[in-house]
């Protein structure tokens, strides 16, 4: 009897989703992995017994999850590739479900919080080890962008998310940056709102500064616990104190 391959014919009924389930046995038996091409659309065709229309969508949903990439054209480089990146699939996931309501944005800032105060004593921990020169440098340049008072309150809000970002990746855990990095880019448009609904906005930026510049300082020397600390009081003031309450207001226009 020959050995079976994981490539079986699927049943008809929900059949883009029954593509997804083979695809995904693939990957957990670890047939498939991050650089790897998935067979041609013809040849899925005929490995799992399905219309091409089926295995079309199951590669668009992959790749709206960021779990595929596509790459057009003809010959050995185009197709369906394992993607090494899941940020983006992360971050459109969590903005769908922040823009339904289905994630109050209460639970996010305290999941926000926690995962940044965990970042920023990985990124103490590890400069403290001589291991973050490369990030410390792009936070200290981010800096030096946010003290310029020139700064449009959008592009205040760029560097915000570039500095929060940095320090995620700093921290060297790749799951956790990626959720970090996911669940900031995903709360990028409600924090502009905020911004933008600040009335005093001078004193406000100035305060995110001295505060930035607070995390920046503990991470350099290498002290995880104020680094920690400084981060989620930053993240849970700024929330609880400025943001929320102006988007409250705006919901009351």
């Amino acid at each position: 009897m020959a050995e079976p391959t994981g490539w079986e014919p699927v049943p008809r009924s929900r059949t883009f989703e029954l593509v997804l389930d083979r695809i995904e046995e693939q990957i957990l038996a670890g047939k498939l992995r991050v650089g790897d091409r998935l067979p041609p659309e013809r040849e899925l065709v005929e490995l799992l017994g399905v219309s091409r229309a089926a295995i079309r969508e199951a590669l668009r949903v992959l790749e709206a999850q960021g779990v595929v990439r596509a790459k057009v054209g003809t010959g050995p480089d185009s197709g369906s590739v394992i993607a090494a990146l899941p940020t983006a699939g992360l971050t459109q996931l969590l903005r769908f479900h922040l823009a339904l309501a289905n994630f109050p944005l209460p639970d996010v800032v305290d999941t926000r919080a926690a995962l940044e105060r965990s970042s920023a004593r990985l990124a103490a921990e590890r400069a403290a080890a001589g291991r973050a020169t490369d990030q410390l440098t792009a936070l200290g340049e981010l800096l030096a962008r946010m003290d310029d008072p020139a700064l449009t309150r959008e592009q205040f809000n760029d560097c915000d998310t570039a500095f929060h970002v940095a320090i995620a990746e700093a921290g060297g855990n790749r799951l956790m940056a990626d959720l970090t990095i996911a669940v900031r880019n995903a709360v990028r448009h409600p924090l502009l709102t905020a911004f933008h609904r600040i009335t005093d906005w001078p004193a406000a930026a100035a305060t995110l500064r001295a505060e930035h510049h607070a995390i920046h300082t503990a991470i350099t020397a290498g002290d995880a616990e104020a680094a920690g600390e400084l981060m989620e009081a930053h993240i849970h003031r700024f929330h609880h104190e400025v943001a929320l309450p102006a988007l409250a207001a705006d919901d009351e226009d």
